[in-house]
């Protein structure tokens, strides 16, 4: 197939050489020219993955048009914040019969919607598979390998893709729930976020393992009342994702909460990090619609008051460790246990 993958970072960059390496046809597209891992001269794809060598067949452009030109796919794997402005830019240059395949997680801000949402907004009938999953670009580079899942309402659009992507090195599921996929990959940054402040303080191994699994009881809440199934929360969108973005040090996520642990500002984690983290903006969406939808989400609270409102690290930990104590089943509203329960 001939692809467009829109965004020149590590995630955008790891994706357009693992297709080339299916012997895809691709373009690759970056924002700024000196971002993109074609710098003349080089043969390496530097400033990305400047301990790579460039693949053959590796094209780069500033051009939006340029790169979508004739696309049979379109692989998105920009930053949440954006999603919308790119899709705009889009449309007048988009192919009539494209396939998009969402890669990037998070949730807008301040609309709270799921990235699908947003690209259903300006392209309601375009075809649409999700793409999401336990995945470090560093790990796809290096040929390590990974499974991850492909999900649209069209099953025939998720196959497609599971085919298109499917390798030796990389498992392919298929899926029909966009919902909880897309939202089990925007909730496990806040967790992972979570997961890096406890181990900042010194919590130690234990902590992290009990937060991780109330993390997983936090995102199967709120993600059943957003219309995610609890299977897709408990395979590799969900819990995959969690385990891997909470206990490893190559997500950015995870180290903001690493940083902050430790007793350094979020501007100075961030601009040590360098890169977008997207479960620093996801927290706002993620404790809007928690208290809208009056879903008990006490890590994620702590994780937005931490962030956005000055709270300790340390005081965030004691308090959640303070909570009135309750049986660890949930049960919601219709008696099914860990439902979205209501905030006590």
């Amino acid at each position: 197939m001939r692809w467009a993958v829109l965004g020149g970072g590590h995630w955008g960059t790891a994706l357009a050489v693992y297709l080339l390496r299916q012997r895809h046809m691709v373009q690759l597209w970056g924002r700024r020219a000196e971002r993109l891992p074609c710098q003349p001269g080089r043969t390496d794809l530097f400033p990305v993955f400047p301990e790579c060598a460039r693949p053959e067949g590796l094209h780069c452009t500033v051009d939006l048009a340029a790169a979508v030109q004739g696309g049979e796919g379109i692989v998105l794997a920009v930053p949440s914040h954006a999603l919308r402005g790119l899709l705009t830019h889009l449309l007048p240059c988009l192919p009539s019969t494209a396939l998009f395949v969402l890669a990037s997680k998070g949730l807008e801000v301040p609309s709270a919607l799921r990235l699908d949402q947003v690209l259903r907004e300006i392209l309601p009938e375009a075809p649409l598979v999700v793409l999401s999953g336990p995945s470090f670009a560093h790990d796809l580079m290096l040929g390590k390998p990974l499974a991850m899942t492909a999900a649209s309402t069209d099953p025939t659009y998720a196959q497609r893709v599971a085919e298109a992507f499917g390798s030796a090195q990389m498992r392919v599921y298929t899926s029909d729930d966009v919902a909880g996929v897309c939202l089990g990959g925007a909730i496990k940054n806040v967790l992972a976020i979570a997961a890096g402040i406890s181990d900042g303080l010194g919590n130690g191994d234990s902590a992290r393992a009990a937060l991780i699994t109330r993390g997983m009881a936090e995102l199967h809440r709120l993600g059943t009342a957003l219309g995610g199934r609890t299977e897709t929360f408990m395979g590799l969108a969900g819990a995959g994702d969690l385990i891997l973005t909470s206990c490893s040090d190559l997500s950015r996520n995870r180290r903001v909460g690493l940083g902050l642990g430790s007793g350094l500002s979020l501007e100075a984690v961030l601009r040590g990090i360098g890169e977008e983290a997207e479960g620093v903006r996801t927290a706002q969406a993620l404790f809007q619609l928690a208290q809208s939808l009056g879903v008990d989400m006490p890590i994620t609270e702590q994780v937005y008051r931490v962030l956005f409102e000055g709270a300790a690290p340390r005081a965030a930990s004691d308090e959640l460790m303070r909570r009135a104590l309750r049986s660890e089943l949930h049960v919601s509203d219709d008696g099914t246990p860990g439902g979205a329960a209501r905030t006590e």
